[in-house]
């Protein structure tokens, strides 16, 4: 049964009316109705479905019982499988959030992917901590990233570009904005 933040989330018919919630979050840092960071959670799962990808919505991993992992989200795009973490902090993100979801990704076959989204973006520290952990597994979406994905429609093909990079070059941060590479 879909939850009300996933029936919600679906009103949103297209990329114009995803995009228009992304900047009020980007100003207001909150949306009436949404609890802290469950919107922003839900509008990049909602990019990537009005897009055509498989999306998992947010779930919990449990064990006998007992609370494992929270999950933001996870995407199922040509064949790869990326589980997502999204920040919607007032600040940048630290690596905290990268070295969860790298635990994360430890529990699971070596071809799943990551990828940490953060509406303010990476501090200094965090870029680099994640481009020397190996292996080069979960993709970085700073601000701006995610402002072109969702203007031109493009996250799904985003994802691939940024995790293309990955594989050929070994680093997790790609630019999307980045005019003339492929």
């Amino acid at each position: 049964m879909l939850d009300e933040y996933i029936l919600k989330i679906k009103r949103l018919k297209n990329s114009k009316h995803v995009t228009r919630m992304y900047h009020q979050l980007r100003e207001d840092h909150s949306l009436s109705g949404w609890p802290d960071g469950r919107a922003f959670e839900h509008l990049i799962l909602r990019a990537f479905e009005l897009e055509g990808a498989k999306v998992t919505w947010p779930f919990t991993v449990r064990r006998k019982g007992m609370k494992l992992e929270q999950i933001d989200g996870a995407v199922r795009e040509n064949g790869s499988f990326f589980l997502l973490e999204m920040k919607d902090y007032n600040k940048t993100v630290n690596f905290q959030p990268i070295a969860r979801l790298r635990a994360s990704l430890a529990r699971r076959p070596s071809q799943a992917m990551g990828a940490v989204f953060s509406i303010r973006g990476f501090t200094e520290e965090a870029k680099v901590l994640a481009q020397y952990s190996t292996p080069v597994n979960i993709l970085l979406w700073d601000e701006d990233d995610i402002e072109h994905g969702l203007t031109r429609g493009t996250m799904r093909s985003g994802l691939q570009k940024k995790f293309r990079h990955a594989l050929e070059h070994g680093f997790s941060d790609y630019n999307l904005t980045m005019e003339g590479i492929p």
